[in-house]
């Protein structure tokens, strides 16, 4: 299989395009490498992917809607995973236009690209973000989903409202995954499990957000590629081909006891600063993954204290420590 992988050198396309390659698939990725975070990360992420022969890299913009054209018709490409956007919750507080162009604009140029090149299956990320602050758990793809709580999760909302109104008109077979807090090795610094295990190790103090009582549906990055992986040759054969699932752990943690098990694999205390809950923030995140379970055979095996142990693990090799 041919497949066009976007934001390949970032977290979860890395992880993806890797078990891709693996697996003997041919892998056309492209990424900005934006210095939104560390962009040695990004570089040794594509080091190491372009280790196999069958991965091919582009440094491009989702602005650049003809490049990525030419890449695509010239390849003869049919799947694509759209992964690029611009992340974070906080931060699109304070930079919301990065947020429009990147996740908004770039996002429509993939569509009409999928549209023109007949994509026999669009794939793209969403985000748990867009259920703002439900109170009814756990939270199930039917659920109202108009109120988002930052402009983040605004964004990954239309994205969704977008390939479906594709779907719909064009016929153009579109999945969207809503991502519920994905961790794991080469992550993103600006995530609580990089962020608490780097102030740790360097005896920094951690901001500690409504003290740590807020629950996260934490998913293990392996676990998400799985079940990307199970459905790209599976797109929707509906009269409107559009699918929308979760695809997280299927149970909450206490971020607290995120940070404990942290604190358990390092062998060393946090020293914390207790805050109140952020503008922009939810409580709580706890997908239902029953639908994705039923449609592909979803099931995700890494549990938090695993998933932990082999990123601590990762860290103190990567960071020579």
């Amino acid at each position: 299989m041919k497949i066009l992988i976007t934001g390949a050198a970032g977290f979860i396309g890395y992880h993806l395009s890797e078990k891709l390659l693996i697996e003997k698939n041919i892998v056309f990725g492209i990424d900005n490498i934006n210095n939104y975070y560390d962009v040695r990360l990004k570089k040794d992420r594509l080091s190491n992917l372009k280790l196999y022969k069958n991965f091919h890299f582009n440094k491009v913009s989702l602005c650049y809607k003809n490049k990525i054209n030419k890449i695509i018709k010239e390849n003869n490409i049919k799947y694509i995973v759209h992964l690029a956007a611009q992340a974070g919750v906080r931060h699109s507080i304070i930079n919301p236009e990065s947020y429009f162009k990147n996740n908004i604009e770039g996002f429509f140029n993939i569509l009409e690209i999928s549209k023109q090149n007949k994509i026999k299956h669009l794939v793209f990320a969403s985000s748990s973000s867009v259920y703002g602050n439900n109170k009814i758990f756990p939270l199930t793809e039917n659920m109202f989903t108009d109120k988002p709580l930052s402009f983040y999760a605004a964004t990954k909302k239309s994205n969704e409202v977008m390939a479906y109104s594709y779907s719909n008109i064009y016929k153009l077979p579109s999945t969207a995954l809503r991502f519920f807090t994905v961790y794991g090795p080469f992550g993103r610094p600006d995530m609580a499990l990089y962020k608490f295990t780097n102030s740790i190790l360097k005896n920094k103090k951690i901001d500690l957000f409504n003290a740590g009582e807020h629950m996260r549906d934490f998913t293990y990055v392996d676990d998400i590629v799985e079940g990307i992986l199970g459905i790209i040759k599976k797109p929707s054969i509906e009269k409107i081909p559009y699918n929308c699932f979760n695809i997280g752990e299927g149970k909450p943690s206490k971020l607290k006891l995120f940070l404990s098990l942290i604190e358990k694999n390092l062998k060393k205390k946090a020293r914390i600063t207790n805050l109140t809950l952020q503008s922009g923030d939810v409580k709580k995140t706890h997908s239902s993954i029953k639908l994705l379970q039923k449609y592909s055979f979803y099931k995700p095996k890494t549990s938090i204290q695993e998933g932990i142990k082999i990123f601590i693990s990762w860290y103190k090799k990567y960071y020579k420590i």
